[in-house]
């Protein structure tokens, strides 16, 4: 897979020689395995000077070892807490019918103040804002619209998780970071796999290869590309010519 770490390597070096020349890359850094590792590959293509990470917990959230891992890759570390910020988008649920917004809702405010946090963070140190979703994930839609889903540029976006994971292990990173149990750090979650009702292996072989051995797994996992199809597709924009 070495030759695999080399190409997103120059595809990212490419990428900011033609869209930011001299600009940072900016990440969420969630401690997960996925904010980890493309921190790690941006700091490969462009130094770890041209880099940013930034942990923005929840009121009661843990770091989850992000500024460890900033600290390990020589980037430059920045904590912006979003407490304050979720409580009054709470507050504005009192003002919606019914008095309170959906849990769905809920659980998606978070996702999209950090990105909004991002954005901002970026523009304020000519920064690029690294989208850090995998392929697998966006394959059924778990990602937040304008959310965790955003970015400039998405140096795993065409990659499965089982990829994702051996450019880790070529990087060198510690393996307690790499093999970390992806968990969406909501209140009360559980790790990914038992949400999903199926295993990133078998999401990966099925994307990859086509291959389900359970039917019922398969029909699953394309019902969830289906619906969730909308989240990765460019915005759709009606192409006929006005007649004045």
């Amino acid at each position: 897979m070495k030759k695999l770490t080399e190409d997103c390597i120059a595809w990212i070096q490419n990428w900011f020689a033609s869209n930011g020349p001299s600009c940072t890359a900016v990440l969420g850094m969630s401690g997960g395995k996925d904010s980890t590792i493309a921190a790690a590959l941006c700091a490969r293509a462009l130094g770890p000077e041209r880099v940013v990470g930034i942990a923005m917990p929840a009121e009661g959230q843990s770091l989850n070892e992000a500024d460890e891992i900033c600290k390990y890759l020589g980037i430059r570390y920045l904590c912006l807490p979003i407490g304050r910020i979720e409580a009054e988008c709470d507050a504005l649920g009192a003002l919606m019918p019914g008095g309170e917004f959906s849990l769905q809702t809920i659980q998606n405010i978070p996702p999209r103040i950090r990105m909004t946090v991002l954005y901002a963070a970026a523009q304020s140190l000519n920064g690029m804002v690294a989208n850090t979703c995998n392929l697998s994930e966006d394959y059924i839609g778990y990602a937040t619209l304008y959310g965790d889903a955003a970015g400039s540029f998405s140096p795993l976006g065409g990659l499965v998780v089982r990829e994702v994971l051996s450019i880790g292990h070529d990087l060198g990173l510690p393996s307690k970071w790499v093999e970390k149990t992806p968990d969406d750090g909501l209140p009360g979650s559980c790790p990914d796999e038992a949400k999903f009702g199926f295993s990133y292996a078998t999401l990966d072989r099925y994307i990859r290869e086509g291959v389900c051995d359970d039917p019922e797994i398969k029909e699953k996992i394309d019902r969830m590309h289906r619906r969730n199809l909308f989240k990765t597709e460019i915005l759709h924009i009606p192409t006929f010519i006005p007649q004045l």
